[in-house]
């Protein structure tokens, strides 16, 4: 019982603290590629989200980036002008929340 307790909190606390930085703004004709190719100059990128909209078939101007460690998120959040296809976008620290299962699971 101890162990799985401890297994759970150790699940919702690697979540918690995830090299991940938030991008909003991110021009229509970039692609997850561009967006992996542009942030891999800070560091190792483990992956890279950017949500579809199924209807239009084009992505929703935001995306996820997580990197390998806190230091490379750190450099490429003391960057401040990113921009890829000739557009600012905005990146910033992302905070996970807690969903319902992480908390069950505790």
């Amino acid at each position: 019982m101890a162990a799985s307790v401890a297994r759970g909190a150790m699940a919702v606390r690697s979540s918690v603290n995830r090299p991940v930085a938030f991008v909003r703004k991110i021009p229509w004709t970039a692609k997850s590629s561009e967006l992996r190719e542009y942030f891999a100059q800070f560091g190792h990128i483990r992956k890279c989200v950017v949500p579809f909209n199924r209807e239009t078939g084009f992505h929703k101007g935001l995306g996820w980036i997580y990197f390998s460690s806190q230091e490379e998120l750190q450099n490429a959040m003391q960057h401040e002008n990113h921009i890829i296809d000739g557009v600012k976008v905005n990146a910033s620290l992302s905070y996970h929340k807690l969903s319902m299962y992480q908390i069950a699971s505790l």
